[in-house]
Parts: C-alpha cells; sequence; structure tokens
C-alpha cells in the first residue's frame, strides 16, 4: 500500500470512531468547521509560496487547480443528490465539500511533503468531523468528500498541466505554452 493511501486510510478510520463525535466540544467543531477550515485551507495553498522555493508558485497553483476542481465536481454532485442534512437544513449533505477542499490540501501538500502527511490528514480529518460533530453531514458524507479530494489531486498530479488552471502551469518539460483560462476538461 502506498503512503498516501495509507495515510487515508487512517483519516478515514479515526473519524469513523465513535469517540470521536461523543467528546467533542461544540464551539471547537465550530470553529474548525468555520475560520478554522479557512486557515487550513489558506495555509495549505500559499504555504509552498513561502517554503518552496523556486516551485512555490507552481505548487501553489496545482494545490488550488485540486481544491476548484474537487469542490466543483462536490457541489454538481451536491445538486445532483439533493441528500438532506442531518439538522435538516437543505437537500446539500452528500458530499461534503469541506472534506473535499480540506481532503485535497492534504493529498497535494503530502505529496509535495511527505514527511508532513501525517499533519495533514490530521487537520483534514479534524475538518471531516467537525462536519459531523455539527450535524451538517452524515459520515458517508464526509468520506466520500474525502475520496473525492484524494482521487482528484491524485489526477491532477499525474496531469503534466493540470486540470482547470492549465494555463498558469507550466510544464517543465513542454515546449509549447498556450494563454487563457481553460474552463473545462474531457476526462
Amino acid at each position: 500500500m502506498k503512503h498516501g493511501t495509507g495515510a487515508v486510510l487512517l483519516a478515514l478510520s479515526l473519524m469513523a470512531s465513535p469517540s470521536a463525535h461523543a467528546d467533542s466540544d461544540s464551539g471547537a467543531a465550530k470553529f474548525v468547521s468555520g475560520a478554522g477550515t479557512a486557515i487550513y485551507l489558506g495555509v495549505g495553498t500559499l504555504l509552498p509560496l513561502l517554503k518552496d522555493g523556486k516551485d512555490g508558485k507552481e505548487r501553489s497553483i496545482r494545490i488550488a487547480d485540486s481544491v476548484l476542481t474537487s469542490t466543483l465536481i462536490s457541489e454538481v454532485l451536491k445538486n445532483v443528490v439533493h441528500e438532506k442534512r442531518p439538522d435538516g437544513s437543505d437537500n446539500k449533505s452528500f458530499p461534503s465539500s469541506h472534506a473535499t477542499a480540506a481532503f485535497a490540501v492534504a493529498t497535494m501538500q503530502s505529496h509535495y511533503h511527505p514527511k508532513q502527511a501525517l499533519l495533514w490528514y490530521g487537520g483534514a480529518t479534524l475538518i471531516a468531523a467537525s462536519r459531523v460533530q455539527l450535524d451538517k453531514h452524515h459520515w458517508h458524507d464526509v468520506a466520500a468528500g474525502a475520496a473525492l479530494g484524494y482521487f482528484v489531486s491524485k489526477f491532477e498530479l499525474k496531469r503534466p498541466r493540470g486540470l482547470l488552471l492549465t494555463p498558469f502551469i507550466h510544464n517543465k518539460g513542454a515546449r509549447h505554452t498556450s494563454t487563457g483560462l481553460s474552463l473545462t476538461r474531457t476526462f
């Protein structure tokens, strides 16, 4: 089993732990689900600009591309599935976009910094668990969101020029460059 896949399975098994839901503090869950998520996504996307030298800009753009692509897919699925949230607030429970974006960042950062994988996946797991604690999602919603973020990021990493932000991602071995913004891709 590859390192990243093992980390995802560990994170998902931690989310499924009954004690994580029973002993959580609602105030902490609200912070993690709100400002904590924004901080996590912002740091995860922008940190390469500060820490990764000449590769930092490229990595930040690729992380943003992965988050944007996976979140867009998540939002489309929400509008197709129409699953009611546990708190009854609306019909956009499946999949969790918070978990999708958090696991997209975790997967990308773990690829670039394998020694930090546990930190990144741990943060993503806390975000996903907070959504369940707040009755915004069922466990299967956050598990599906986590899988979506993970697999879109893995696909992103296999593509030489990314997915949606291809004009801004430079393939060092490519001879030709394109201009403009690509909003669709054929998969």
